[in-house]
């Protein structure tokens, strides 16, 4: 059987040229997105800001996301920015659409090119030795990594409960280059969709998942991680072809450890031999050389 890896391993996105997580300090990061530099909350920064120069230093952004004691938040600009905007992740020749959201997100975690190095480099091997690669991206957001899979030659079935964002990936392949490439566009609750892909006999060589803590399907449906993940897990495990490449669980939730993940993949994929892996995936902080943890990951790879 796949053994976990002993000790969850950090990897680090550090091949951005157009992104930049410039410092952290006092629960704020100050990023650059392509042109424009954006504040925004994140709750791991429970460390202060340093130096004479700090206060100068964030002084300069062009965007500044305040957080509501009520809950949510709003955008202050200092100059007017455009409604969207694009960045490129030069190591892959991918293009994305930036557009800071009334949630503070942007449309893109910078911290997943780590996975999607990893494994488009599977893909790749995997088309040089004559295979086809179909990889399932449930809970995809706005594509990043369903961009990241077609790039690599795989043909993507991306799926998430919000048609905003599923149309946010067409946008992204098409700004990649890809909007001929062969992704199906799926707006449906994750499991249900699962369950009909079952019943119509297709199978998947790859899946990748960023399961949320909370959510709602396409109709109304409650998710809730810890109640619903291995039942989804499971699912997944009757779509894998004979012989599957790879499946990716990422997580932005405190209630899970990277061990716990690792433990799932070693419990789902049991007689399957491969390896797991399992850690944290992370920013480097340009002013100090520190790393800003952004969530976990866990791996299972043939």
């Amino acid at each position: 059987m796949a053994e976990p890896a002993h000790r969850p391993a950090l990897i680090v996105a550090d091949r951005w040229q157009d992104y930049q997580l410039l410092d952290c300090g006092n629960g704020m990061k100050h990023e650059r997105w392509g042109p424009y530099t954006l504040v925004r909350p994140d709750p791991q920064i429970i460390w202060p800001r340093h130096g004479k120069e700090a206060g100068a230093r964030w002084d300069s952004w062009d965007g500044f996301y305040h957080r509501s004691e009520q809950g949510g938040g709003k955008w202050e600009y200092r100059r007017e920015l455009p409604d969207h905007w694009k960045i490129s992740y030069a190591p892959l020749k991918l293009t994305f659409k930036i557009h800071p959201t009334s949630f503070k997100h942007t449309g893109l975690f910078p911290e997943q090119a780590v996975n999607w190095d990893w494994f488009s480099q599977k893909i790749k091997t995997a088309r040089a030795a004559g295979r086809t690669v179909n990889v399932l991206n449930l809970f995809g957001y706005t594509g990043a990594a369903s961009v990241a899979a077609a790039a690599a030659g795989a043909s993507v079935c991306h799926v998430d409960a919000a048609e905003g964002m599923v149309k946010w990936c067409r946008e992204n392949a098409g700004l990649s280059g890809l909007a001929d490439a062969p992704i199906r566009y799926i707006t449906d609750d994750c499991l249900k969709f699962v369950q009909r892909e079952i019943k119509r006999g297709r199978t998947y060589d790859a899946v990748i998942m960023d399961p949320p803590t909370y959510g709602r399907g396409s109709t109304g449906e409650m998710w809730r991680l810890e109640d619903h993940l291995w039942k989804l897990l499971t699912e997944c495990r009757t779509l894998l072809s004979p012989q599957p490449l790879f499946f990716l669980i990422n997580a932005y939730t405190a209630r899970l450890s990277p061990t716990v993940v690792a433990n799932l993949l070693a419990e789902l994929l049991h007689g399957r031999g491969g390896n797991i892996s399992a850690g944290e995936v992370g920013l480097p902080i340009q002013r100090d050389g520190k790393v800003l943890p952004c969530g976990i990951y866990g791996r299972w790879e043939a």
